[in-house]
């Protein structure tokens, strides 16, 4: 426990020593960070209440000597540029802390485009937010009985599928503290939003040269309408996939937040969207969703 309160002190100061809009709020240390939120140094419940020893304080006290004298620019403060995993997940937290009284246990559901990475930033999210995670293609296929989704638009064709989405889509509505990643043909249907809105709807907006270097680089098998015989791969994929973008993307701004990984790159100073760590993504999910709900309850 020692050693994780180090850490986290440890991290606090660098963070304080570092960054101007960082400041003290109190005698116990807490700090105003992300847009005026506080959060106390010790993020576990159990560190809390805990009275750090005279030997975390002696070492709190160097590190903070030692942060003063680091020169860690500002954009070390940014989502992309932690170097360290830890660093990105105890920040994810914090922000998981700051939204989940605003949030009220409403299902958030991420859109986008196929290979947007609706479903590896959906599982960090979730994790933060102890919230569970669903598949809405997964479910789709629970309820036909194992059936792949290549297989049920083979055999049963695109509309038979859309409708069981619909049908998943109106039973998760229904339930709260759910975190659902959903096809990226889900936004076609107006139906699929009026069960949608019910919770809080979050577009991944990636570049279209990006989705189809991902689709090419693990093939189009498990991707039903991008599956070709022959030619060339990537063509036909960045062909496709821009039709698909023209088609939906009116559709896609109807999400409450948008998550623009070519924004989050021009800001954190990346030359490419790639770069960007899905913890990183859906660090920024969070404060887009924050923003969203702050400015809904007219704080």
């Amino acid at each position: 426990m020692e050693a994780q309160a180090v850490q986290v002190l440890r991290y606090s100061a660098t963070l304080h020593s570092n960054n101007p809009k960082l400041e003290k709020t109190g005698t116990n240390g807490s700090l105003r960070m992300f847009g005026g939120f506080k959060k106390q140094l010790f993020v576990s419940s159990k560190l809390q209440s805990a009275k750090p020893s005279a030997n975390i304080r002696r070492r709190t006290a160097s590190l903070v000597v030692a942060c003063s004298h680091n020169n860690i620019p500002a954009s070390a403060l940014e989502y992309g540029s932690f170097h360290s995993s830890v660093e990105e997940k105890l920040i994810l937290k914090i922000k998981s802390q700051e939204i989940e009284p605003y949030l009220s246990g409403r299902c958030i559901y991420l859109v986008g485009m196929m290979a947007s990475g609706k479903t590896t930033v959906g599982r960090i999210l979730s994790e933060a937010l102890s919230y569970s995670f669903y598949d809405s293609d997964a479910l789709v296929v629970k309820e036909v009985g194992g059936i792949s989704v290549t297989d049920i638009f083979k055999h049963y064709g695109e509309p038979f599928f859309r409708n069981k989405e619909t049908e998943v889509l109106q039973k998760v509505s229904i339930m709260h503290r759910h975190l659902i990643s959903t096809g990226g043909g889900a936004v076609v249907r107006p139906i699929n939003w009026k069960y949608m809105q019910q919770g809080i709807s979050v577009w991944l907006d990636v570049p279209v040269e990006v989705l189809t270097q991902r689709i090419t680089a693990e093939g189009t098998d498990s991707r039903p309408l991008l599956h070709y015989e022959g030619g060339d791969a990537y063509t036909k994929t960045i062909t496709h996939l821009s039709s698909l973008f023209e088609e939906r993307s009116e559709a896609y701004a109807n999400a409450n937040v948008k998550v623009s990984l070519e924004n989050m790159a021009a800001k954190l100073g990346r030359r490419d969207v790639l770069d960007l760590s899905p913890t990183a993504i859906a660090m920024e999910a969070l404060e887009q969703i924050k923003g969203f709900l702050i400015g809904e309850d007219g704080f």
